[in-house]
């Protein structure tokens, strides 16, 4: 009995050093995948520069610096770009890309943000996309339906509610899952030493109690007729003069 428990422990030991090498090594001889988003390089740095359209439909836009605490936070090798539009009747979408680096720290869970921010997901769901494109394709993606509560000027508090609709892309590969997309991250670095570059795509509204649905609409609309200027979609390849599709 001794002798059995003896090795079983020896075992566990070897399978816990075997593990411990193989991820040591993967760390020092992985190598960094191509983003799904189309971006430029910056000279002397792992960060790209990435660029949200700034001429949708009949939105104006602005593009907005990266926040304090986005530098101070994430990690270095970070790429994020930010950009916010305003309808003609002042409607407004909050739009932002956060692509990591080496450091997969860089891509948080929605909750995450969102309670950061102040708010909870109420309701939320996977749906589809149409985008008119050639070929015709679905970009699934999550929609949640948020509420917080804050305070205004005069003291009293206010309850906000909003949609926030998000989705994962890397190169050839898209997700609106933050689970599947860790899990695909880890089998394809395990299977092909290449850490794939995710990007966490995500846009916000604040509406009226009641008017979720049609700010979802807004938002849907918005990401139909933008989304192809700046996402690789899978199946597709960047080059120099543009994209072509494999």
């Amino acid at each position: 009995m001794k002798n059995q428990k003896w090795l079983i422990l020896l075992v566990a030991l070897i399978l816990i050093g075997g593990t411990a090498g193989a991820l040591a090594w993967l760390k020092t001889h992985q190598k960094l995948g191509r983003p799904g988003i189309k971006a430029a390089p910056v000279s002397g740095s792992v960060r790209v520069k990435m660029d949200l359209p700034a001429q949708v439909l009949d939105y104006t836009s602005t593009n907005v610096p990266e926040p304090a605490v986005v530098l101070g936070y994430l990690p270095a090798d970070t790429s994020y770009v930010e950009r916010l539009y305003t309808a003609p009747d002042d409607f407004r979408i909050q739009a932002t890309i956060v692509l990591m680096g080496a450091d997969r720290t860089s891509i948080h869970s929605a909750d995450y943000c969102l309670t950061g921010q102040g708010f909870n997901g109420k309701k939320k769901s996977v749906v589809s996309i149409p985008i008119a494109d050639l070929p015709p394709r679905e970009l699934p993606v999550a929609r949640w339906d948020v509420s917080g509560t804050f305070p205004t000027a005069t003291g009293q508090k206010v309850e906000v509610q909003g949609v926030y609709v998000f989705w994962f892309v890397a190169d050839d590969a898209q997700t609106p899952d933050h689970f599947d997309f860790m899990k695909r991250a880890a089998l394809h670095l395990l299977s092909t030493g290449v850490l794939q570059r995710w990007a966490y795509v995500s846009y916000f509204a604040i509406c009226a109690p009641g008017q979720e649905e049609a700010a979802f609409g807004r938002i849907k609309n918005l990401i139909a007729n933008s989304v192809g200027q700046y996402e690789i979609f899978p199946g597709e390849k960047e080059l120099a003069g543009g994209v072509v599709k494999n």
